[in-house]
């Protein structure tokens, strides 16, 4: 039987080895795309890279970009891209995501460029934040609410369910 459409997210200059591994991990267990655009802040051979992402490297669909440009360049202009980012206009659980759209996540520590927000008001989305002291939360964990989120309004298509 043919999968539908997958997700696909994309970390845009991760910076933290074990993130990337995690998010790898997560993508592989929901066969989503994993699109990683440089620069990184460590090297994909990263002995902490391997260990987060464990085994499931073999079954991720992934692809490195040498920049965002050459990225949005091979992107289908029509493809639609959610930037997950905080203090945006929308909460993420209030945008009706389709098979086929793109998570965007920004840096660790830096998020996402500003220009690149700006020019995407309309596709920002935020996670809620109860704590005014709590700056963020971890890359591979916001990357795992937003992608469940967009499963759960696809009726988790393409799970296998238990065994």
């Amino acid at each position: 039987m043919a999968q539908p459409d997958p997700f696909h997210v994309v970390l845009l200059e991760p910076e933290i080895a074990p993130n990337t591994g995690n998010v790898a991990r997560l993508c592989a267990a929901t066969r989503t795309c994993l699109h990683l655009i440089e620069p990184f802040g460590f090297e994909l051979d990263d002995r902490r890279l391997q260990r987060a992402g464990m085994d499931y490297w073999q079954h991720v669909e992934w692809r490195r970009w040498p920049s965002w440009a050459e990225f949005r360049g091979q992107v289908r202009s029509d493809a639609r891209l959610w930037f997950i980012e905080s203090h945006g206009p929308r909460l993420y659980a209030e945008a009706a995501f389709a098979r086929g759209d793109y998570l965007v996540f920004g840096r660790e520590t830096a998020g996402l460029p500003a220009a690149l927000l700006a020019a995407h008001r309309e596709w920002w989305l935020r996670l809620p934040m109860f704590h005014p002291r709590a700056r963020s939360l971890n890359l591979a964990n916001c990357v795992g609410i937003v992608l469940y989120e967009a499963l759960r309004q696809q009726g988790f298509a393409g799970e296998i369910g238990p065994s």
